[in-house]
């Protein structure tokens, strides 16, 4: 046991998905689709503690995920999670925690456990909260993974656009992912197989953003102000769609900058979550 373990997870945009429950196991459940990692994301601290408690950005929060993760590695311990990432914005921050918390919580207890099998944990206990499918294990991946199988590592097949790139992102509002995901998925998942497949066919930025848009669309998933910012960046020649799930326009290169937004910048992060 050590008195500390920190964490760091990056942040993840979700250009298109299909999902694909599983009632018996969430380890099987989840998603297919592509991404961008960022290297905005989520520094997470654990300590041991008596009196076991979340927090994020230093005020207490209840993340069902984090919850879920802690119950299954029998863990008393505080977990301590900054970021500059919007909540429930399309970013992946409940599943970077839930990660971040179980990467760090066996260090620092000496669990013992693998990387898969945190990955796992982590995944499993993001699926059942409802607040994310892909998440977590594109997370743990970093780059711009393709997940072409879902579920935890030991039943979904990753691959990867190899590039880098710069990335700008505008949050609007917020959407629900357990609210959109316990809907009717299957318009959504039919429009997120053929993005899918393009992706795959083109394995390229330009690729993915374009099957990133028309899925949004397709998936009539877009707002109003999110397709008027979109429209924006495309009348000035740039690329954006919209984050899966949350009411933000995410941009590559200096697309919303030049459509005249205050947008935040980052990049694609090059690696996976890792212990600091």
């Amino acid at each position: 046991m050590t008195d500390e373990a920190r964490a760091f997870v990056p942040g993840h945009i979700t250009g298109f998905f299909s999902a694909h429950p599983n009632e018996d196991d969430p380890t099987k459940a989840g998603s297919r689709g592509a991404g961008l990692t960022l290297t905005d994301g989520v520094d997470v601290t654990v300590r041991p503690s008596d009196e076991p408690r979340v927090t994020l950005n230093d005020e207490y929060v209840s993340v069902e995920s984090v919850e879920t993760v802690l119950r299954t590695l029998d863990a008393q311990v505080a977990v301590e999670a900054e970021t500059v990432l919007p909540l429930g914005a399309g970013f992946g921050v409940s599943g970077a925690m839930a990660l971040g918390a179980a990467l760090a919580t066996n260090r620092v207890l000496d669990r013992k456990l693998s990387e898969n099998e945190l990955v796992t944990i982590a995944h499993g206990a993001e699926v059942q909260a409802g607040t994310g499918l892909g998440d977590v294990v594109a997370q743990a991946r970093g780059g711009i993974p393709i997940r072409l199988e879902p579920g935890g590592p030991q039943h979904n097949l990753l691959d990867a656009i190899p590039a880098r790139a710069r990335v700008e992102y505008l949050n609007l509002g917020q959407l629900s992912t357990a609210e959109v995901l316990s809907s009717d998925t299957d318009q959504l998942s039919a429009a997120g197989k053929q993005a899918l497949s393009r992706v795959v066919k083109e394995p390229t930025l330009p690729s993915f953003i374009f099957a990133s848009r028309r899925f949004a669309r397709e998936a009539e998933l877009l707002t109003p102000e999110v397709r008027r910012v979109i429209e924006d960046v495309l009348d000035v020649g740039g690329q954006a769609s919209m984050a899966m799930l949350g009411e933000t326009v995410f941009a590559l290169g200096t697309g919303l900058s030049d459509a005249g937004y205050d947008a935040s910048v980052c990049g694609t992060h090059p690696a996976g979550a890792m212990l600091k």
